[in-house]
């Protein structure tokens, strides 16, 4: 796979199809531009497809797995549908041996629409939001937005069920003040008051209802009971809490009627397509580069690790990605980094028992004694084990440079880069460092360093708080980019390519490596 193609790969991941003009320079790029465009539930749902394709099992965290996850196989599983866990089981794995990580996350900041979100005001619908995460809110602003996200809905059988809905046309848009009227300087605003999206005028949807200036909007049935014996309703009926229109799209959307919704979680997003740009196609203009670049390359790495039908023949490890939802906001979720997701997938593959009429695989590690569920098997496979979390880095700001430290400052498309703190913000130490290295030689992949400079603050990322959770060796990185956390990012085409080929390297070598690097 060329940089080009693994670029177009991404954005198809993202968005659309590219035009036919960049068919075959970018054709790998557009692969990610269907998950760029998606936020976290939909972003899993196309990492699920990717690797049902490959050759993934779906299998269910209440299931055992003694008697279904097999040496040679590969399996993937979810929870809350907007965090993803896949692995692939060595041919030669014995109990307590080690598993290659890369931990990643699939959520960006944004806007989500309120529990109560119908508002009115000076003629015009407005739709009620707060912010998810730490966006640069400002750039959300004149931008034409529309809703995705999850939809409860009540079957007819009375059970409760799941849709995943994308509004695909622009219904929304955060207006700014004109500078006529304020020249104020900085941009300020409340984020209470003054970022509520408009969604059009009274006077159009009243026309579209077929009433008269001075009625009020149809909101459907409005009553919190019913008084002539129907049943009782704890909250107010969903077409009162939010604007019927909208209630009525997301319900045209998932293909049912708008009285069969329940509940939903609906966030906003910018329909601007994610696209390739610079001089020479060498940039990418698009929303949630941070973090959706890193999940989309994780389970490539993964998926290319494995595509031969002999990867796993004489693998000893596990090869596991971990794409983590609620990042952005601390992870303290129950489909966040900070829960007990990943240990006690890791607890669980542990014991699994090894194939046993495999007559080499005792050059494997060191049997954990003769019960595949021996107490130690779990520490074992800790300490053994290395995580590489992944997740966006800056690039170099042409118009900022005196914000970066003068012998740190990544650039763009030339690799991924080592994210290093003395504080522990990030996991970094220089073992891990040797390790990648060592990965990054094997297949010709560019590493770059970054610091912050003393006088920086510095974010932080999944790493410490799952290294420390685990007690399992933990290198940070990510690829460059710029304007992390506006609704419109940039990042290097080239770079896409390089962190597939890095992570698919990983897990291709972790074993041989593991073994060659001393620290106790």
């Amino acid at each position: 796979m060329d940089s080009s193609k693994a670029a177009h790969d991404f954005l198809s991941f993202v968005n659309a199809s590219p035009t036919r003009k960049l068919a075959f320079l970018l054709m790998g790029l557009w692969k990610i531009a269907d998950l760029l465009t998606s936020l976290a539930f939909h972003a899993v749902h196309s990492v699920k497809q990717r690797l049902s394709e490959a050759g993934f099992k779906e299998i269910k965290e209440r299931e055992a797995w003694a008697s279904i996850c097999q040496p040679g196989g590969k399996y993937y599983l979810t929870r809350n549908t907007s965090t993803i866990l896949a692995f692939a089981i060595g041919k030669k794995w014995k109990p307590g041996n080690p598993v290659a990580m890369i931990g990643a996350h699939t959520d960006s900041p944004c806007l989500r629409i309120k529990p109560v979100s119908k508002r009115q005001s000076e003629g015009f619908i407005q739709v009620g939001v707060e912010t998810y995460g730490g966006g640069l809110w400002h750039t959300w602003f004149d931008r034409d937005l529309s809703i995705a996200g999850r939809v409860m809905v009540k079957t007819a059988k009375g059970e409760f069920m799941q849709k995943l809905v994308k509004i695909d046309r622009p219904i929304l848009r955060i207006p700014t003040l004109a500078i006529h009227l304020d020249r104020q300087e900085p941009f300020t605003f409340s984020k209470e008051t003054q970022l509520f999206p408009i969604a059009g005028l009274v006077a159009a949807e009243l026309d579209r209802q077929g009433k008269g200036e001075g009625e009020e909007p149809s909101s459907g049935d409005n009553s919190t009971t019913d008084n002539s014996g129907g049943p009782f309703k704890p909250l107010k009926v969903f077409t009162e809490r939010h604007h019927p229109y909208i209630v009525e799209l997301i319900a045209t959307e998932a293909g049912i009627n708008p009285t069969d919704i329940v509940d939903f979680e609906m966030l906003l997003y910018d329909t601007q397509k994610s696209c390739i740009g610079g001089l020479n196609s060498e940039l990418l203009f698009s929303p949630r580069l941070d973090n959706l670049e890193m999940s989309f390359c994780s389970a490539m790495g993964l998926i290319s690790s494995v595509a031969s039908s002999s990867a796993l023949e004489n693998e000893t490890s596990i090869r596991l990605i971990s794409l983590f939802d609620h990042e952005e906001i601390g992870s303290q979720t129950a489909q966040g980094a900070d829960s007990n997701l990943l240990p006690a997938i890791i607890r669980r593959l542990s014991v699994l028992p090894p194939i046993t009429d495999s007559s080499d695989s005792d050059k494997s590690y060191e049997q954990v004694g003769h019960d595949s569920s021996s107490s130690t098997a779990y520490e074992q496979t800790l300490s053994t084990s290395f995580l590489i979390s992944a997740d966006m880095a800056h690039s170099v700001n042409p118009n900022y440079p005196g914000k970066y430290e003068s012998n740190h400052r990544p650039e763009m498309n030339k690799g991924t880069v080592i994210k290093i703190n003395a504080n522990a913000r990030y996991a970094t130490n220089s073992p891990g460092i040797v390790l990648l290295q060592e990965v990054a030689r094997r297949r010709n992949v560019p590493l770059q360093l970054f610091v912050v400079a003393n006088d920086s603050p510095c974010g932080s990322t999944i790493g410490p708080m799952l290294s420390a959770a685990l007690g399992t060796r933990t290198l940070d990185l990510g690829n460059p980019q710029l304007s992390m956390h506006s609704i419109r990012e940039t990042g290097g085409a080239y770079d896409v390519e390089y962190a597939i080929k890095l992570f698919e390297s990983y897990f291709e070598h972790f074993s041989e490596l593991e073994s060659k690097i001393f620290v106790d």
